[in-house]
């Protein structure tokens, strides 16, 4: 039985270990082991309660030292026999690099650090793209972000030619870093924001007179879609199930009282999904990018993640795709629902290393739906929080009603949770706390998003009845958590929008 690792201390993480360890191919034969590297400390007791077949592996810190340390002495011992890294930080300082030193190249899945700019510099990921004529927005530069009178022009021009321009802190910044403007009006106020929220990060690069990069966008408009890309260490490639995620706090357009976070949901699959999407996602994507990566020596196993627009005609089928940035490692929350439905990812990760994707495809749960909803900390506590994602109050107790989860199919992935040595009660640690997932079949003559209402209520349902809680100081009949009600009923909508002939 081969043991697949996932490090990293978010959702994600734990949930790729278990599916892993669970699913149940039809076309496979092979078994594997999930493992966990480092995960959150409530995660090896929440999986003992759930009694789920997951190895945990723990680290000295959450330091890149602590993950590579551990990684490669797990490796020597045979405790696992391949790693897929899920932060990217852990790409961008080395941890390929690192390990294949230590002799264990071959049993890793990312890109070294000299190729980690595809995702932690934004502008020189553009510069990619267009060498390998990869789509990417109509116009776009790059300017000092101290020069205000040049960022003006290009906006007002951007403005002008195609509706809109999006600012971007061009480095890793966990996809908050884009700044949209619509209108003039907002100019000056989105780039003095911008500006607030990284100053130090660019001092700390740059220090207080160099140059400090921006990168300017022409809008795009469209349908965002992310496209999961695993390659392999011959260039072969697939492009699992899409999702569609809502990174907004809160329902409507992102602004200043409703920031972009670290997300607080998906879908899967994502509503416009289509075969000739995947298609095209492959043509004009993923193909032209490996071989480019090819070509210039960054090619080893890895996980691509494009965000991208696409444009659609009046049956749902594409005519345009372009790339907004790349990733390099799952979405999160994004992976979730994904992994949910698929039946085969300990056989695509093994295939990654043995060069072999091109036989070994997705098996996917084509008849399911699968939604992820994030419960972070609302407001309220001792000093006002604000809650997720602004001040939040820790240490308060989680209380599950572990009978009605499992009767309801519901699944609960610990995030941000501890577990007391004292009184062995996880307790919330902010943040998001947990998220709740669950697959949903939809029969042929019912439509997706009838299925997804009833859905998404049940899961409403778990949560207004209050079987999963973060107990509040002041009020031990309250419950501290927050949702987003919303994820799922794009499926309806998307029906509306494109009404079957």
């Amino acid at each position: 039985m081969k043991k697949i690792a996932f490090a990293g201390t978010d959702g994600r993480t734990l949930l790729c270990a278990l599916v892993v360890s669970t699913a149940t191919s039809e076309l496979y034969e092979d078994a594997f082991q999930g493992v966990v590297v480092r995960g959150t400390p409530s995660m090896p007791k929440f999986a003992e309660t759930m009694n789920w077949p997951i190895v945990f592996i723990p680290t000295q810190g959450n330091s890149y030292d602590a993950y590579a340390a551990a990684i490669i002495d797990a490796l020597k011992k045979e405790s696992i026999d391949y790693v897929v890294p899920m932060p990217e930080a852990l790409l961008f300082d080395g941890l390929v690099d690192e390990v294949e030193a230590a002799g264990f190249g071959e049993r890793i899945v990312g890109l070294k650090k000299d190729a980690a700019f595809i995702e932690g510099d934004k502008i020189k990921c553009k510069e990619l793209c267009e060498e390998a004529n990869i789509p990417v927005a109509t116009s776009w530069t790059a300017v000092d972000a101290k020069d205000y009178n040049s960022i003006l022009h290009t906006c007002l021009d951007y403005i002008q030619q195609f509706g809109g321009a999006v600012l971007k802190y061009p480095f890793s910044a966990g996809g908050k870093g884009a700044r949209l403007i619509l209108n003039s009006w907002e100019i000056r106020e989105v780039y003095d924001t911008l500006i607030k929220d990284y100053k130090r990060e660019y001092k700390k690069m740059y220090g207080g007179k160099g140059h400090w990069p921006l990168l300017i966008e022409s809008l795009m408009s469209g349908v965002e879609i992310s496209f999961t890309i695993l390659v392999d260490k011959s260039g072969e490639f697939q492009i699992l199930p899409t999702a569609m995620d809502y990174p907004e706090r809160f329902e409507g357009p992102a602004g200043k009282t409703n920031p972009i976070t670290g997300g607080m949901g998906a879908i899967s699959p994502h509503p416009m999904e289509t075969p000739e999407l995947i298609q095209m996602a492959g043509d004009l994507i993923a193909r032209p990018l490996v071989d480019s990566m090819k070509a210039k020596g960054y090619l080893r196993p890895c996980i691509l993640y494009p965000g991208c627009f696409v444009s659609l005609d009046n049956n749902r089928q594409p005519t345009h795709i372009r790339v907004s940035e790349i990733n390099i490692r799952p979405g999160e929350p994004e992976a979730q629902p994904v992994a949910r439905r698929l039946r085969n990812l300990g056989a695509l990760i093994e295939a990654m290393f043995d060069g072999k994707l091109d036989r070994v495809k997705p098996e996917v749960r084509e008849d399911q739906l699968a939604i992820c909803a994030g419960l972070v900390t609302g407001p309220g506590g001792p000093d006002g929080q604000k809650g997720y994602p602004w001040s939040c109050t820790k240490g308060e107790p989680v209380d599950i009603d572990f009978n009605y989860i499992r009767k309801k199919s519901i699944q609960i992935i610990p995030s941000a949770m501890t577990c007391s040595e004292e009184d062995n009660r996880f307790k919330s640690d902010g943040t998001r706390v947990a998220w709740m997932n669950a697959n949903v079949r939809v029969k042929p003559d019912v439509q997706r998003g009838e299925v997804a209402e009833r859905f998404r209520n049940k899961l409403l349902a778990a949560f207004d009845n209050g079987k999963i809680r973060v107990i509040p100081r002041e009020d031990p009949q309250g419950n501290r958590l927050d949702l987003r009600r919303d994820i799922g009923v794009h499926y309806r909508v998307a029906e509306k929008i494109f009404p079957e002939n």
